[in-house]
């Protein structure tokens, strides 16, 4: 098997030093594409617009989307916690896909790819705004990637679960013996997927030879969603 290239690929990476962000850019880069870093918050509306503008041909947009999770009883979600929630990584996406999307349309050539969550795939607990606004992500996904398709633009998803990575999985979370023993319980992998083993699946889908796959939203969770 060729070993995975993605030189001349432009990619835009989204809120870049969060959730996945750093250890997407790295492996991207390690890869050969050209990476294009952004960080600004996502809940500004002309965020998306100005984000294709400043960066011009997009090969690969690759919506880095996530936020600390609330974990609030679901009889006293707050109007204010819904909407932070769906203003952080549900309403960017139509404004990215009016941004991107035509231009990609006229290359008949192009790639979204979603850093989602699991908890759309399988519910938890006290999270139920979070796990709304990742399901709505899946939906997304899913409608705009047979959309797109014929066009020969790929629309996909990664929903993951217990993988390393700063924002949900600290390095002080992971030494807590009680999270230790969680994951033996709860992940039948019995570790957390390593950053880099995600990243490197997402480099995949941004390649060349994950023309294939529309609409599809692919766990990356250990197992998690199996129990």
């Amino acid at each position: 098997m060729a070993a995975l290239d993605l030189s001349g690929k432009r990619v835009l990476v989204t809120q870049s030093s969060d959730f996945m962000g750093p250890a997407l850019c790295e492996v991207l880069r390690e890869l050969g594409a050209e990476v294009i870093a952004d960080d600004r918050p996502l809940d500004d509306p002309s965020a998306p617009q100005q984000m294709i503008d400043a960066t011009g041909r997009v090969d690969v947009l690759l919506l880095n989307m996530g936020i600390p999770a609330p974990t609030t009883r679901m009889e006293q979600v707050s109007d204010d916690e819904w909407r932070h929630a769906f203003a952080h990584m549900v309403d960017p996406l139509p404004r990215f896909a009016r941004a991107v999307l035509p231009q990609m349309m006229q290359r008949r050539s192009g790639k979204i790819l979603l850093i989602g969550s699991a908890s759309a795939l399988r519910g938890i607990k006290r999270t139920s705004t979070y796990c709304a606004a990742r399901g709505a992500q899946v939906s997304w996904i899913q409608a705009v990637g047979v959309e797109a398709a014929p066009h020969n633009v790929q629309v996909n998803a990664i929903a993951q679960n217990f993988v390393e990575n700063p924002t949900y999985f600290p390095p002080e979370v992971q030494a807590n013996p009680a999270f230790q023993e969680r994951l033996k319980r709860e992940v039948p992998l019995g570790r957390l997927v390593g950053q880099r083993e995600d990243a490197m699946f997402a480099a995949y889908l941004c390649s060349d030879a994950a023309d294939c796959f529309v609409g599809q939203v692919f766990p990356v969770c250990g197992g998690w969603i199996a129990r």
